[in-house]
């Protein structure tokens, strides 16, 4: 996978950690939220080591509509690696790229999903979530409401809980949120620090520096973009690990010369 092409769910599968039946589900285009991470994911699972997955990945990619694929790499944010790889095969960027939309591309001859009310949704979600297969979170993840990501961002699959910073409905409110989290990995403190988009927002950076799940080095380098006050207020926060009060303190000390 070209490293231009970079989500939190991408990253999984480019290190080859995913596991072979939710390779499979992605081959079949079932759990990408978006047409970005949806077109990544195929090319690159046309290159998988498993040949029943790059089999099922070129399927999927022949039944997407020509038409939808070519205003979408028309779009100025697509990643030239993706344009290339699709005209290659092919299809060239059209003259109107397509609007921003965070539904994947529907395939040739996929039927609608019977609408299902948020209530309903919520209530199946609760009753089989002891149960529920790998596959079946991440479709949650990224496509469930706000009250479900909050469960699965905590879920002891990594996968899972990168899907959930993967989906497009996520904002800097819930970021934060998991960023106060202590019952987080410390990969999702991880992605969320070195993730520009949501560090710019200052309560985002003020609450990974706070959490004492966050890897030190990560946020000795976070606490430089504090204020004043606030690394004053750490120098004294005894819910911080050592180095980052001792750092804090040192700041602050040295502001008062």
């Amino acid at each position: 996978m070209p490293a231009g092409l970079s989500t939190p769910l991408l990253d999984f599968f480019r290190r080859g950690e995913v596991a072979r039946d939710v390779r499979l589900l992605a081959a079949q285009g079932a759990i990408a939220p978006r047409p970005l991470e949806q077109l990544g994911l195929l090319m690159l699972l046309t290159g998988d080591h498993d040949a029943e997955v790059r089999v099922i990945a070129e399927e999927t990619l022949g039944r997407l509509p020509a038409n939808l694929v070519a205003d979408f790499i028309a779009r100025s944010d697509v990643p030239t690696e993706l344009r290339e790889f699709f005209t290659k095969r092919g299809i060239s960027p059209s003259n109107t790229p397509a609007p921003d939309f965070e539904e994947p591309l529907p395939s040739i001859g996929e039927t609608a999903p019977a609408d299902v009310t948020e209530e309903e949704e919520q209530r199946t979600f609760q009753e089989r979530l002891g149960t529920m297969t790998v596959p079946e979170k991440m479709k949650y993840a990224m496509k469930g409401t706000r009250e479900m990501r909050s469960v699965l961002i905590r879920d002891p699959n990594r996968l899972v809980a990168s899907a959930v910073l993967s989906c497009p409905k996520v904002n800097e409110a819930e970021v934060d949120a998991f960023a106060k989290m202590g019952n987080v990995s410390e990969d999702i403190l991880r992605t969320i620090a070195q993730t520009r988009a949501w560090t710019k927002n200052y309560g985002v950076t003020l609450s990974l520096v706070k959490n004492a799940k966050t890897p030190v080095a990560l946020t000795l380098n976070l606490m430089q973009r504090l204020s004043d006050l606030d690394v004053k207020k750490l120098s004294a926060d005894r819910n911080v690990p050592e180095p980052v009060r001792l750092a804090a303190r040192k700041r602050a000390t040295a502001n008062l010369k």
